[in-house]
């Protein structure tokens, strides 16, 4: 698709203004109901001076206020830039420099965050603006037509260099994923996909933008609650679901009922489903849709389907309409997995460097190691080299250790993921130290500097780590330093 699209939730709200457009526990509204809301938030951006293809950060948690601030970012041709409420103040400051953000916008959960975030990054505290109560000067700003090429959001994601890349994703990104999905999986009128990954990372985010392109319902949960989701599942008419493994595993712990014929599909990403799991959820009504995706494609790039699922366990499927993927090896050996096609980012935020490193000839070089079988089905292998995925975050090791390697007492470390039963995998590093470190007080130091989830919850002192000739870390051999 070349030139111009309406703005998604102005033109669902003339089409289908009394059809359910965001459901939360708390309040439910229709399309005509959040396009009043989204042109109420773009109104407030204009009062403050904000301009089509200003940066706009957003640091909210899942909520109807999230959603909200996503359409009125766009309503007046402003760039969102969701950040990870999870991230320490010193992480979200940089993020804002990096991005250029003109304006902070944040609700009452993430207020003090927001404001420790903005003096950190020296952001006026006139470019500050609550959710709760937005001022407003007049009416609420109409939908308006966006090109397709127009940047949406920069998305956060991390490199193994430690320092965090802003993925620009433009609406023909979006728009194509959208249709992808669609394609792959059909879209019913009274659809409700239920969001309960944050919608600050690309998989919530896609939940909450294709709902609006289709004009179906998103639901939308404070996080994730395997009774809560569960219930949604069973009484609440969810039709679709977006979870990781770990996620998927805990549903089934909750409970032994069955789950509905209603429920079209569970899209898991975030690493392989064992067979163990797939089994228990196909036995209990799961329709479960294993997938491949990252920030860079806009989500998806492959998925399984249903009626592959016995034949290629393990797999992430085959690639979605008008996506290109092929392995950067022999055929049938692992390799860097590539991608091309229209859901791909132009670049880096600002990093012509990276998007030089990353988009060659077309081709977008994922960093992941995969293979293909003799049917042409993706099987993941590894996660961006040494990248740790603990209960749906991803976390790069190399972040983690320059952050390390600032403790006075630290004069080496390796960082690395080990096995979890809960949390897939769970961060661990070993260190070459000084006299007088304590792992305690360690921990307490890193957990001013960087999000819990990528605080080491295992320490092993060492005299020396495994390295190169080059002086590099062999991470793969550190990791066993804790067996």
């Amino acid at each position: 698709m070349t030139g111009e699209m309406p703005d998604w939730v102005g033109h669902r709200a003339a089409v289908l203004p009394t059809h359910p457009a965001v459901v939360t526990p708390e309040r439910a509204v229709t399309y005509a109901e959040l396009d009043k809301l989204a042109g109420e938030v773009g109104a407030a951006l204009l009062e403050r001076g904000v301009a089509a293809g200003d940066r706009v950060a957003l640091l909210a948690l899942n909520s109807l206020e999230f959603a909200v601030a996503v359409h009125g970012i766009t309503r007046i041709g402003a760039i969102l830039v969701p950040l990870n409420a999870r991230l320490t103040p010193q992480e979200l400051a940089w993020q804002l420099g990096d991005s250029g953000s003109r304006t902070l916008l944040f609700h009452a959960p993430t207020r003090g965050a927001a404001l420790l975030a903005a003096t950190e990054g020296g952001l006026p505290f006139t470019s500050l603006l609550s959710l709760d109560d937005p001022p407003v000067a007049g009416e609420a700003i109409s939908a308006v037509a966006h090109s397709d090429d127009d940047a949406h959001s920069i998305i956060y994601t991390s490199g193994t260099t430690g320092r965090p890349k802003g993925a620009i994703l433009t609406y023909s990104n979006f728009w194509n994923s959208a249709a992808a999905s669609a394609f792959n999986m059909g879209v019913l009128p009274n659809d409700r996909w239920l969001a309960c990954l944050p919608l600050f990372h690309v998989g919530g985010l896609s939940v909450l933008l294709r709902s609006a392109i289709y004009g179906t319902t998103a639901v939308i949960h404070g996080g994730f609650d395997e009774t809560a989701v569960n219930r949604a599942l069973r009484h609440e008419g969810v039709s679709l679901l977006s979870v990781v493994p770990t996620m998927l595993q805990r549903m089934l712990d909750a409970d032994d009922a069955p789950y509905p014929p209603s429920l079209r599909g569970v899209l898991v990403g975030g690493g392989p489903v064992t067979r163990e799991i797939l089994e228990r959820a196909l036995a209990r009504g799961l329709p479960v849709l294993q997938t491949y995706g990252l920030s860079e494609a806009a989500s998806q790039v492959t998925t399984l389907s249903l009626a592959d699922t016995a034949a290629h366990a393990g797999s992430a499927g085959k690639p979605l309409v008008c996506t290109q993927l092929r392995i950067d090896a022999e055929p049938g050996q692992p390799g860097e997995i590539l991608v091309s096609g229209p859901t791909v980012t132009p670049g880096y935020f600002g990093n012509p460097e990276a998007t030089a490193r990353t988009i060659q000839d077309g081709w977008l070089h994922t960093g992941d190691i995969g293979r293909l079988d003799e049917d042409g089905f993706l099987y993941v292998l590894d996660r961006r080299d040494d990248l740790i995925v603990s209960g749906g975050e991803n976390v790069y090791p190399a972040e983690v250790e320059a952050v390390l390697l600032q403790h006075p007492l630290i004069l080496a470390a390796a960082v690395v993921g080990l096995p979890d039963e809960r949390w897939g995998q769970v961060v661990a590093a070993a260190v070459v130290v000084r006299p007088g470190f304590d792992a305690g007080e360690a921990t307490v130091w890193l957990r001013e500097r960087v999000a819990g989830y990528k605080v080491p919850r295992r320490f092993v002192t060492v005299d020396t780590l495994p390295a190169t000739a080059s002086g590099k870390v062999q991470r793969h051999l550190a990791r066993t330093m804790f067996i």
